[in-house]
């Protein structure tokens, strides 16, 4: 049954401006200036035993889900990292009970991932996809992108509605960000090449963690300058890499080959035709209990694929870091970049460039006494890489987007060779 203007007008209106709010509005609580859905996951993680029932929840269930169902032998990698998720458990036992090895019970191992990672990001994929349906169902995406598809189109080479993917990385997480792209790619609006793009060229982590990363770097005098320079290094970053192998080769077929819905370009007026369409996908919408539940169960199905995958993934990748030479010898990968680039400790700048694959905050720390440029150029390589074992790259290995492990592996070396290229002459010109 057809709706009339009015109603159309006061869902796309009133629902949009609920998502706009709670995704990209910075609002001051309790000192601190965050986006609403932060503060909401905040104060849910501050109810008594939260982190260590729902953490524990969702990596227990998360882990023997797939034995359950027996679904974790559908293909080799769904079986390998089956295997693998199985040592979130013994980890999990190590925090709770205080017991294993002291090196794994440090304050940057086993509680960092915890505390720091699962704990965190799955509170805010339930919370988030929640109030993605303000966001994705009542015509806010296909509004913007029809104002941004003369320029998502011809740079980026997705669609104009993806814009609303890039802001909510940068402004609310990531994590969240993949949950919409994953949306899009399932229900036909975005092609598998189109979702890969975004997932590994906009899904970045959230200004909130940017900004301890310049606290770290000593660069919180100079945050807006940094921001932007990260933000706008990212950007080219993305640029570049969506014309090389492999995100060049990828299909443009929708999902499960389905018939998809093409972002038309329009003429004439383009802010009317924004409306027009706006008011299209608002009429057809369902109301919003019909909407909220199953995006509700969605966000809770990701927590629990994603937390044994943050655990296990995530502490392996730390023990790698830091009881192997594994990222010493990896760092001469980009030693001749450093090198060539006449940073001062060009070793030291190349391992910590290689260890963002292990975990996006390990960098900065690495380098926390080296030379200023040194400090300032990893500073923003360590966000404009995106992909790293510890957090993004297993919540994007938990979503239908078609992207394969070698893919991972030259994309992270791809957007970490051209950061590198693109933030030192930057940092030289601006910061020093």
């Amino acid at each position: 049954m057809k709706k009339s203007h009015t109603m159309n007008t006061f869902r796309f209106v009133f629902y949009s401006f609920i998502g706009i709010f709670m995704f990209f509005i910075p609002v001051e609580m309790n000192g601190t200036s965050s986006i609403p859905l932060d503060h909401v996951v905040t104060l849910i993680r501050q109810i008594p035993y939260f982190e260590v029932v729902f953490g524990s929840f969702v990596i227990i269930v998360g882990t023997v889900l797939p034995f359950i169902r027996n679904t974790w032998k559908q293909d080799k990698v769904t079986m390998i990292l089956s295997i693998i998720q199985i040592l979130a458990l013994p980890f999990l036992a190590f925090y709770l009970f205080q017991i294993g090895p002291s090196a794994l019970l440090a304050d940057d191992m086993i509680p960092f991932i915890f505390q720091k990672i699962v704990v965190p990001v799955t509170t805010i994929i339930p919370v988030g996809t929640l109030f993605l349906a303000f966001i994705v169902s009542y015509g806010l995406m296909e509004f913007i992108g029809v104002l941004m598809r003369p320029v998502m189109v011809p740079v980026f080479k997705t669609p104009g509605r993806s814009a609303v993917d890039a802001v909510t990385s940068f402004i609310g997480s990531y994590s969240v960000a993949l949950i919409l792209t994953n949306r899009m790619y399932r229900e036909g609006r975005y092609t598998a090449k189109e979702s890969a793009i975004i997932a590994t060229g906009f899904s970045t982590v959230s200004a909130s963690f940017m900004v301890i990363v310049a606290q770290t770097a000593g660069l919180m005098d100079q945050w807006i300058l940094y921001f932007m320079t990260t933000v706008f290094v990212t950007f080219v970053v993305t640029i570049l890499t969506i014309r090389l192998y492999p995100l060049n080769k990828f299909t443009e077929e929708y999902f499960e080959g389905k018939p998809g819905v093409v972002e038309q370009d329009v003429k004439g007026d383009r802010l009317k035709n924004a409306w027009k369409e706006a008011m299209e996908i608002s009429d057809q919408a369902p109301s919003l209990i019909q909407n909220i539940i199953p995006n509700l169960r969605d966000g809770i199905m990701t927590s629990l694929k994603i937390a044994p995958s943050l655990m296990s993934i995530g502490v392996i990748a730390l023990i790698v870091a830091n009881y192997t030479p594994f990222f010493d010898i990896l760092g001469y990968i980009f030693y001749p970049i450093t090198w060539l680039l006449r940073l001062p400790e060009p070793m030291l700048a190349a391992k910590a460039a290689s260890l963002s694959i292990a975990e996006m905050f390990l960098p900065s720390l690495l380098v926390v006494d080296a030379a200023p440029a040194v400090q300032y150029v990893i500073a923003i390589v360590c966000i404009s890489e995106i992909l790293f074992f510890s957090a993004s790259i297993p919540c994007m290995m938990s979503t239908d987007i078609p992207l394969k492990f070698t893919d991972y592996l030259i994309i992270w070396f791809e957007r970490v060779a051209l950061s590198l290229l693109l933030a030192t002459p930057i940092v030289y010109l601006l910061f020093l």
